[in-house]
């Protein structure tokens, strides 16, 4: 069993903009519940009791979502990068609160609910240095793979890759060694000079579950349209009662027409004859009465009125 994890909320999400300049990506809300989150509960659910989240755009957000410094009863620490070091130098900033055991790291904008058992398994089963999570994708074929070992990433020995790395890692604390510290650096470049030193890097294909990765406003949509339309749900979410659909303090007009997968977040008005299609209402937005609003996200705060198609607001 592993205990503790590194989770990667350092990110700047440029290409969820405008949203992220509101909030940390890790941060938006599903459904009123923030990203980062479904994360929390699927780590804890394979046994991860302490967490360090690794934070540089807009962390007071992160602060004050963990201002009592715990997440269902599992310590979280954050360490903020006031220049972001990127994956290899993030993991390297976090060695003295990670210290001398296995960890797992994983990425802060994840949605999915495969099975990570059968990675920690892997892990320990070859003894491995480092044990990647990988998928056949369009995005990406930069790890090549014979049987359960990482031959090459990215083409660095001219080896034809095949998958794509999805954002979840096992880690044995050797790591540490290979990374120079205060330095801007990515963990994959790090990987690939220790396959060529004879690292023990493996890695498990992983076809089950559901995976989101909330890098735009499609994808932020399409999620919300698969929890609402196929009733999707990961077995590790917590609350119980989650989805929630309006807030329960949100204040929706009995003739406003909410329709498809609408989410109407804390304290958010929605004014008489309004009509909200495949529209989300982050918390405070007021939409003013006989708008109509298709395909539309509303940030905090934001008052919206007329007719929008496909913007963000």
């Amino acid at each position: 069993m592993i205990t503790q994890a590194f989770v990667l909320g350092a990110g700047l999400g440029t290409r969820l903009r405008p949203l992220t300049d509101d909030l940390p990506k890790p941060l938006v809300p599903i459904f009123q519940k923030p990203l980062i989150t479904f994360v929390l509960d699927h780590l804890i659910q394979a046994g991860v009791e302490s967490f360090v989240i690794n934070t540089h755009h807009r962390a007071s957000a992160f602060d004050e979502l963990f201002a009592k410094g715990n997440y269902r009863e599992s310590s979280v620490r954050l360490v903020h990068e006031p220049e972001i070091l990127g994956t290899g130098g993030g993991i390297k900033n976090v060695e003295r609160f990670l210290k001398s055991e296995p960890f797992i790291s994983y990425s802060g904008d994840l949605l999915t609910d495969f099975d990570i058992t059968g990675l920690i398994d892997e892990h320990f089963r070859a003894g491995n240095d480092v044990t990647l999570a990988l998928r056949e994708t369009k995005h990406s074929t930069d790890v090549a793979l014979e049987g359960n070992r990482v031959v090459d990433l990215a083409g660095r020995y001219g080896r034809q890759g095949r998958y794509d790395f999805a954002g979840v890692a096992v880690w044995a604390p050797a790591i540490f060694e290979r990374i120079p510290p205060g330095q801007h650096l990515s963990y994959i470049s790090v990987l690939a000079e220790w396959i060529g030193q004879g690292g023990q890097i493996g890695g498990v294909v992983l076809d089950d579950g559901r995976w989101f990765n909330i890098g735009s406003r499609a994808e932020y949509l399409e999620v919300h349209r698969a929890i609402k339309e196929e009733r999707w749900k990961p077995s590790y979410v917590s609350p119980r009662e989650w989805p929630v659909e309006i807030a329960a303090d949100a204040v929706v007009d009995p003739s406003a027409r909410l329709s498809g997968f609408c989410a109407v977040g804390a304290g958010c008005r929605v004014g008489a004859e309004a009509i909200l299609e495949n529209t989300i209402l982050w918390p405070g937005a007021e939409i003013a009465s006989r708008s109509h609003l298709r395909n539309c996200i509303v940030r905090s705060h934001r008052k919206a009125e007329g007719h929008h198609s496909d913007v963000d607001l």
